[in-house]
């Protein structure tokens, strides 16, 4: 039986999209592996949001060139958002690579690598390597290989409700690999999350690139709903699904109604994940962003209310193009005054083909650096705070196994999506359960499971 082995770069839409590979393969009587060195087929998901995950992904195949050498018959391919950003330059560039499948073709992938295996194996003299970028099957793209492989006991899943992007934030290269706003129907979307609850799941994620712009030019607002909030209401329905969450939003898309719905939803978890990007509104402005720094903090003050309890976490670049010293400091200013439960900083990076990387003002990599620090700096006080508060609270987690730094201990997650680390049997695994936090050191909670009283 031939194995392959899949390695991921970027955030959970890479994730998704390689697990639903990995099934496609396996139906095809592939089995995974978690070394390269042991597969036939070698397959790298790449990420085309920053300029560390391309060069991540890029050292990593050029390492494996070595490889190889020695072992001919394996088959070498490039996935996802590099691949459809760069195309053939891939195969140009790394002679090994065999294949080379953009993000709108991942419903083709088992196929292309079928192919690529069956050339190298009969040693047939035309070249296999090739590049697939161009546009998808609409039907093929958004309902393919909708059962997902689970691991024992596996509780939580994230599930595709679109794909593609309109907006065009000048720094994102998105559109460009990702392609148009489309939306799968929500019947798909129940059914997939019925499914994947009879299995064991008790929690699902919707995944969109910005999720809650869900269907808004598909399908038709119902009693003032959103199609995102009529989604929202109909998986919330799904019986024997205990938590809804949903990433990664933007902040246009938060309307009343959605708002309500934290309020009103049991299910949907009190946590949003809502990039900020920056605190200046003219860098807004430039970053095509569509809200003010004004609005944003609205938007926050109207969520903390529908949910006490919310946690909120951001994502913001620090050194966009034209970004002054009072424009840091607007952002510095603004992320105190909110105090996140965490946030990702990130230095800007250019990306081609965006309008950002042409633009006059370019930042230097100092500058970029030492705002990256100093952001973290107010971030991580924050998040030690939040954390703080928390000791001595009862708390319910879904346990999803061993603690990855600390396997002999069980990890789970709380409504607001933080990490607590606590001791516990196997059969906690896949099952909600409540602890008592008893400490935090510094991002890390500890809890303990409270005896039953008789």
């Amino acid at each position: 039986m031939p194995k392959f082995f899949i390695k991921t770069y970027g955030c959970q839409m890479n994730e998704r999209d390689s697990e639903l590979v990995a099934h496609s393969l396996v139906e095809r009587g592939y089995s995974r592996t978690d070394r390269e060195s042991d597969a036939d087929v070698v397959l790298l998901n790449t990420c085309s949001v920053r300029d560390m995950a391309d060069q991540k992904a890029l050292g990593k195949m050029g390492m494996l060139g070595r490889m190889a050498k020695d072992r001919p018959h394996v088959v070498f391919g490039f996935l996802g958002c590099m691949a459809q950003a760069r195309g053939a330059a891939l195969l140009k560039k790394l002679p090994h690579v065999d294949l080379v499948v953009g993000t709108q073709k991942f419903h083709r992938v088992a196929d292309y690598v079928e192919d690529a295996v069956e050339r190298k194996r009969n040693r047939r003299m035309d070249d296999p390597r090739f590049s697939i970028v161009d546009l998808a099957e609409e039907a093929g793209s958004q309902e393919t290989i909708r059962a997902q492989q689970l691991a024992p006991k596996q509780a939580s899943a994230f599930v595709s409700i679109m794909q593609g992007c309109n907006m065009h934030c000048t720094f994102c290269i998105v559109p460009q690999t990702r392609g148009a706003e489309r939306s799968r129907t929500i019947s798909q979307i129940v059914r997939e999350v019925r499914e994947l609850v009879s299995r064991g799941v008790k929690e699902v994620t919707l995944l969109g690139q910005i999720v809650n712009l869900y269907g808004r030019h598909e399908f038709p607002k119902i009693d003032n709903k959103s199609p995102f909030v009529q989604l929202l209401d109909a998986v919330h329905e799904v019986e024997g699904l205990e938590r809804l969450r949903f990433t990664s939003p933007h902040p246009i898309g938060f309307r009343e109604d959605l708002i309500e719905a934290f309020a009103r939803l049991p299910k949907l978890m009190p946590h949003v994940h809502l990039p900020l990007q920056s605190g200046s509104n003219k860098i807004l402005k430039a970053m095509h962003r569509a809200y003010t720094a004004e609005r944003y903090v609205d938007l926050v003050r109207s969520l903390r209310s529908a949910r006490k309890d919310i946690g909120l976490t951001t994502d913001i670049i620090v050194g966009f193009p034209g970004e002054t010293d009072d424009d840091y400091k607007q952002t510095r200013e603004l992320v105190e005054q909110i105090e996140f439960d965490n946030a990702f900083v990130f230095r800007y990076s250019p990306r081609q083909q965006t309008p950002a990387a042409d633009m006059s003002e370019q930042i230097s990599e100092d500058l970029k650096e030492y705002r990256n620090h100093d952001l973290l700096d107010v971030v991580n006080a924050a998040t030690r705070r939040t954390n703080e508060r928390l000791v001595g609270r009862d708390i319910e987690i879904l346990c999803e196994g061993p603690s990855k730094n600390n396997p002999a201990r069980l990890s789970g997650r709380t409504p607001t999506n933080k990490i607590v680390v606590f001791e516990g049997s196997e059969d906690c695994v896949g099952e909600l359960v409540d602890l008592r936090v008893e400490r935090a050191n510094g991002f890390s909670l500890y809890g303990a499971r409270q005896p039953v009283l008789t």
